[in-house]
């Protein structure tokens, strides 16, 4: 909360959201746009007309169903669970407001491992939840002892990883993962929107993996795995995000979550999808590709690089200030993301994977503005 908003409104107590700062990501104009970790590429064109012919059978004067009982189904029997282990709304920002809605609230904590995601907390704080920022290592990785510090002294309702991490691009290992739901009192939530993009991902909840929902039931049955259709499908302008977790999860979060709040589109949409994931495969193997590329071509700069696992990559210049080299490159019509204001994030930036031509664009300008400004 900063002091500009908090003499706003004096006699607010501090958790009233009136109180709160917007969670914001600005959006000036660019011909080249690499800061919201969108797809570079339209879903595919046999994906939209398949949609276009199925939309006569909506009924828009009807409510949608309000379970989104057939795209459960689909996502279970992909994933190889039941159907009342998942749940569907509108984004996985929607899930996890669900989930801290349902699992937070006041008198309770939530603990996140910093740097990560800003809306993990920020819907914490909105859902008047304390929030516990525990800090990673210098590399980003997790802090085991941390871990258990922080879990011992505060004993969070709810804890938060996410893997690959935004906006590190680390994914979390097994053994880290194994370590948080051992000691977690409550919850854990690992959001995974980025998980189709890593490699090492044995732990994953996948139909080969070998961390379900039948093994370890201890551990299992507080772990909630939070999924998009943004990133790997291409659907962001679509609104759609989901959840594996243990039933009883489920079940609390339709408890709090509004009447009809999945529309009767992006539950078509999600159906649809389902039947493209060998083109979604494709994408995703474009943008590692490219991921891999750009990486090596700002290894040459007077840059620090972390390696990426999801389809972003973070960095720090060496040479100059970071806010300005963003400012640089945006007056070279290339948007990415300025991550200074991010807890331990003085100075990073992030870019998104784009297409080839787009990458290149960016690299041609990440090199122009690094020479305008280290001749200043």
């Amino acid at each position: 909360m900063s002091s500009s908003t908090s003499q706003q409104f004096p006699i607010l107590p501090a958790l009233h959201v009136a109180a709160l700062d917007y969670y914001t990501s600005p959006q000036p104009e660019a011909a080249i746009r690499l800061n919201t970790n969108e797809s570079p590429l339209p879903p595919p064109a046999d994906f939209i007309e398949e949609l276009k012919s199925l939309l006569p059978t909506v009924s828009s004067n009807r409510y949608p169903d309000r379970y989104v009982v057939k795209l459960r189904q689909a996502l279970a029997e992909f994933h190889d669970v039941e159907p009342q282990q998942i749940f569907c709304a509108k984004g996985s920002n929607e899930v996890l407001q669900c989930l801290i809605m349902a699992f937070g609230g006041r008198g309770r904590r939530v603990v996140t491992f910093e740097p990560t995601y800003p809306m993990h907390s920020h819907i914490a704080r909105i859902c008047a939840t304390e929030v516990v920022s525990a800090k990673r290592k210098e590399d980003f990785t997790l802090d085991l002892n941390e871990v258990t510090r922080v879990f011992l002294k505060f004993d969070p309702s709810i804890s938060f990883l996410c893997s690959p991490n935004n906006p590190t691009g680390i994914s979390e290992s097994r053994s880290g993962v194994e370590k948080v739901l051992e000691c977690a009192p409550g919850l854990v939530i690992l959001d995974e929107a980025y998980v189709q993009f890593a490699s090492g991902t044995e732990y994953m909840l996948n139909p080969d993996s070998n961390l379900t929902y039948s093994k370890t039931p201890s551990m299992v049955d507080k772990l909630v795995r939070v999924r998009t259709f943004s990133k790997t499908w291409a659907m962001a302008g679509w609104r759609l995000g989901y959840m594996i977790a243990p039933s009883y999860v489920v079940d609390a979060c339709f408890k709090v979550a509004l009447p009809y709040h999945m529309d009767a589109l992006s539950q078509l949409a999600g159906l649809v999808a389902l039947k493209y994931v060998s083109q979604m495969e494709q994408r995703v193997d474009m943008i590692v590709k490219e991921r891999t590329r750009v990486k090596e071509e700002l290894d040459k700069l007077p840059l620090q690089v972390w390696p990426s696992e999801a389809n972003f990559i973070l960095f720090k210049s060496l040479a100059v200030d970071g806010t300005k080299l963003w400012e640089a490159l945006l007056r070279r019509s290339v948007l990415i993301r300025d991550c200074s204001t991010w807890n331990q994030l003085q100075g990073f930036l992030r870019v998104t994977v784009g297409t080839r031509e787009e990458n290149d664009t960016f690299l041609a300008a990440m090199k122009d503005s690094l020479g305008e400004l280290e001749g200043l």
